[in-house]
């Protein structure tokens, strides 16, 4: 026997309805890339989504067609991604940090029909239009006052396009496991990987993020994603925000620590969410000027490990709580965010940090567990290391074009993280699995050594890798940017770190660089390092 319930498919485009309907007024303020900050609202996103649906449907752009776009946090972008959701066509937001020939890549892989571009990103483009062969018009996000000549096949300026439509035109209906989004892993030693989400995945996963013990969003909040939505749905926020009728303040390009500040500021933002690179870049322009956060509440840092030192100074200095979470785009993304259970809600002060510096406790919809090399449970203890797998409703079960198979037998998908987890649920991250060091049969855990040493007063960023020695087949390199102007020695960056972790994962040396690279994610890129010290002799290597 079955319910007796409506059949109301989980569309996404139902969101951005609910937004007109129940917070019609509610800003989308946005620093455009022409250079004004420009204000509209929920009703007229969707009166204007509406308009891109009608165009891409006359444009002959159908169901399942994919659509690709290469542009920054915007109310246009906004909007044309509703517009695509509503006709059933699949948005794919494009990185512009990745490589062109891998942007080249992914835009014929995923074969894309049409590209919204920024202005910002034209001279990239022109420069490689003939390698996008599935491209056949290219629509620029701008208006005609700004519009710049360019070569770009069929390129017209946005504001032209959606001109041409009078947004009488009704959304189409399609079943909710309809594909809804594409976005392509990083692929930092492969091709990336295309990860496609659902509308039922979509909506599914902007339901369990807005919840209290998640990312805990509110119609009363005032949101900063300053994460871009070309990095796993700006981690959501595009579709919980209007879900939940929360206010938007979309960065553009500008992701400066001064320009952050201003929108933080002046739009009176209560939660934003970033990588870290992000904080460390506000935190050193908010200590330069000696500014306040006033408004802001809650502010979400994922992407890579949040350091303690970064935690402590938002809490303590700024009044601003910390949300640690991860995930991955195979996740949609979110798999796990720090707020506190009943547990531990009562701790304060260092012994709080503590179970802060863990990636935190899987909302409703993710299930998670540990297991050994033969896929073996292992106890949450949060002391036991062990391979951290999952499965879910917003978790991919394969790749675009590729039948390889990526689940193990009990339907769970292998993070490529080690973790631990502990009696409460919470998981660590301890490191990935191709970067954890391996000395003497035992692992030493990158990140936590990283986190320690960010925490130094000079120190600006650490990353650390393994390398060869001759006795522990593997020993720690910690490998530090300095803040501007500052400078230390190795002894005093190693003595910082003496009685804080155990004598044996003390790292060997210290290299100091002037930066580490980084994906085109914003996390640290380990193979690039460990090329760049394959031969770096130890000082603890026997001659």
């Amino acid at each position: 026997m079955q319910g007796l319930m409506q059949d109301w498919p989980l569309l996404c485009h139902r969101i951005i309805d609910h937004a007109a309907a129940q917070h019609a007024d509610r800003p989308v303020i946005s620093r455009s890339i022409e250079g004004p900050i420009h204000t509209t609202n929920y009703a007229e996103v969707r009166r204007r989504a509406l308009k891109v649906a009608q165009r891409l449907d006359r444009d002959g752009i159908k169901l399942g067609d994919r659509v690709a776009t290469l542009a920054w946090n915007t109310w246009r972008h906004l909007e044309v991604w509703y517009g695509i959701l509503g006709i059933g066509a699949i948005y794919h937001t494009v990185n512009p940090r990745l490589f062109p020939e891998q942007i080249c890549w992914i835009v014929n892989h995923a074969e894309d029909r049409m590209m919204f571009v920024d202005l910002t990103f034209l001279p990239i483009l022109e420069k490689h239009a003939a390698g996008l062969k599935s491209i056949e018009r290219f629509v620029i996000l701008t208006d005609a006052a700004h519009m710049p000549q360019t070569t770009l096949k069929n390129a017209v300026a946005y504001e032209e396009w959606i001109g041409e439509a009078d947004g009488d035109f009704a959304w189409k209906s399609f079943d909710e496991n309809t594909a809804a989004g594409m976005c392509y892993t990083s692929g930092t030693t492969d091709n990336p990987k295309g990860v496609l989400y659902s509308h039922r995945s979509n909506v599914l996963h902007s339901m369990m993020a807005g919840m209290p013990d998640a990312m805990g969003v509110s119609s009363c909040d005032v949101v900063l994603p300053v994460v871009p939505m070309f990095h796993a749905n700006c981690w959501g926020l595009a579709l919980t925000s209007p879900m939940l009728g929360a206010s938007l303040v979309m960065p553009g390009a500008r992701l400066d620590g001064p320009a952050i500040y201003e929108l933080l500021d002046t739009c009176k933002v209560t939660f934003t969410a970033a990588v870290p690179t992000v904080w460390l870049m506000l935190l050193a322009d908010l200590e330069k000027t000696g500014a306040k956060l006033p408004h802001l509440r809650r502010v979400v840092i994922g992407g890579s490990a949040s350091p303690r030192a970064m935690t402590q100074t938002f809490q303590e200095k700024y009044n601003v709580d910390v949300i640690h979470a991860w995930g991955m785009t195979e996740m949609s993304p979110l798999g796990s965010l720090c707020s506190m259970k009943p547990e531990y809600a009562a701790l304060a002060g260092e012994a709080r940090l503590d179970v802060q510096m863990k990636q935190g406790h899987a909302p409703f919809g993710v299930e998670m567990k540990i297991t050994d090399d033969s896929n073996r449970p292992l106890p949450w203890d949060g002391k036991t290391f062990g391979r951290l797998k999952v499965r879910g409703a917003s978790v991919a079960r394969r790749y675009f074009k590729d039948d390889t198979e990526i689940l193990d037998p009990d339907g769970f998908f292998d993070t490529g993280d080690v973790a631990t987890m502990d009696p409460h649920g919470y998981m660590q991250i301890t490191d990935r699995s191709k970067d954890v060091i391996k000395s003497g049969g035992e692992w030493i855990s990158s990140i936590d050594l990283e986190n320690l040493a960010v925490g130094h007063p000079k120190v600006a960023e650490a990353a650390v890798i393994g390398v060869r020695h001759p006795k522990w087949d593997e020993r720690p390199l910690l490998v530090v940017v300095l803040k501007k102007d500052q400078q230390a020695s190795r002894e005093e960056i190693l003595d910082f770190m003496q009685g804080k972790i155990a004598k044996w994962w003390m790292p060997d040396d210290v290299a100091f660089v002037a930066e580490i690279p980084h994906t085109a994610t914003g996390k640290i890129l380990k193979t690039e390092l460990r090329e760049r010290f394959k031969d770096y002799r130890l000082p603890t290597a026997a001659a």
